[in-house]
């Protein structure tokens, strides 16, 4: 009885310790109201500080920096407000993105007392007040957004938390400066996904880069090629001018100086004694010899009517002959003087040796 008696106490013990403990945790935090400065008639009040007093319990005025006078046992200092910006820090939360995804996050709030009376009479405790607003606010902005928005807007986030606050807590005389996102903890499977969706991107990326260089490298070789083959056939253009210019020009000129020499001679040698009888013979026998290669190179002959009379044609080339000759002939005997020439033999005689020889 007295071991069961004993482990009663012990249970019933420890059961009230969890209660005080749990009553602490859920409990929020007041503001401290002891060790306030006591009237002694003389106060000295410090710099960016606001001491509100109250006459036999109502408000009376508040005091600024410096020297203040109050009566004893009338006035009484009832709240110290601190008119420094002040930091919070947020405790952790759990808030439910737009797309079901549970998220861990904490942030840091900075706030200033605006107006020592309202931040004093308006609201019990305006540091835990402020602080609740900022996590059901939180809450409730989370939940207006996607998980990838979270990340990419937490500017815009901070700013939509102030101004809900600052609605809100006008009437506390406390003004929002500013709020920020510490940390935000996801679950270990989002999380992983998250980062497989990231590998999975740079991988995209890795790709797709790899492939514009290929596409860049294969257009720069084309490219190279084009410039080398343009370049090659300007050298050959080049090439071909030079040796047009420089060779068959060359060659042109040689043949025309030749040519024009031949012409000089044979003109010299016709002008000489018996050159038209020369120039008669050569002209006949040419006409013979091109005669003679009649049918050996086309099957298709103009022959005139009468082939057999050799006589006739030969006397027919001599007459073409002599006919294109004679402006040129008739000018020399009227440039040269007359001189003692042989007696030519006629033209008919000497074909006819010839053709009787050859019979």
């Amino acid at each position: 009885a007295g071991s069961w008696s004993h482990s009663r106490s012990f249970s019933f013990l420890q059961r009230s310790q969890q209660l005080k403990l749990s009553a602490c945790v859920a409990q929020p935090p007041h503001r401290l109201t002891s060790g306030l400065p006591v009237n002694i008639g003389v106060l000295f009040v410090p710099q960016q500080e606001a001491w509100v007093v109250e006459r036999m319990g109502k408000f009376h005025r508040i005091l600024e920096p410096g020297l203040n006078f109050l009566i004893p046992l009338l006035d009484r200092i009832r709240y110290v407000q601190s008119l420094k910006e002040i930091v919070i820090n947020v405790p952790e939360q759990s808030a439910v993105t737009l797309d079901n995804v549970t998220l861990q996050i904490d942030g840091v709030l900075y706030l200033r007392v605006m107006d020592p009376y309202k931040a004093s009479y308006g609201v019990e405790d305006p540091e835990y007040a402020v602080t609740q607003l900022a996590q059901t606010t939180m809450r409730s902005e989370l939940g207006k957004l996607s998980l990838d928005r979270v990340f990419r807007e937490r500017e815009s986030l901070n700013a939509s938390i102030v101004d809900a606050i600052n609605q809100a807590s006008d009437c506390w005389g406390i003004r929002c400066l500013r709020y920020e996102i510490k940390d935000i903890h996801v679950p270990p499977r989002v999380k992983e996904s998250m980062q497989m969706q990231v590998e999975a991107e740079r991988r995209k990326r890795a790709t797709v880069l790899e492939s514009e260089g290929t596409r860049e490298s294969a257009i720069n070789v084309a490219e190279g090629q084009k410039q080398a083959q343009i370049l090659a056939s300007e050298a050959e253009k080049a090439e071909q001018i030079n040796k047009a210019a420089g060779r068959e020009a060359n060659a042109m000129l040689v043949k025309a100086r030749a040519k024009a020499e031949a012409i000089q001679l044979l003109a010299a040698a016709l002008a000489q004694q018996h050159g038209s009888a020369a120039a008669s013979l050569s002209v006949a026998e040419q006409y013979v010899s091109a005669f003679s290669k009649l049918a050996k190179e086309s099957n298709t002959l103009l022959l005139p009517t009468n082939t057999g009379d050799i006589t006739n044609m030969v006397a027919q080339a001599l007459g073409i002959y002599t006919t294109l000759t004679k402006p040129q002939a008739t000018k020399t005997q009227d440039e040269m003087p007359p001189a003692h020439e042989d007696p030519q033999p006629p033209v008919a005689e000497v074909l006819k040796a010839e053709q009787a020889s050859s019979s």
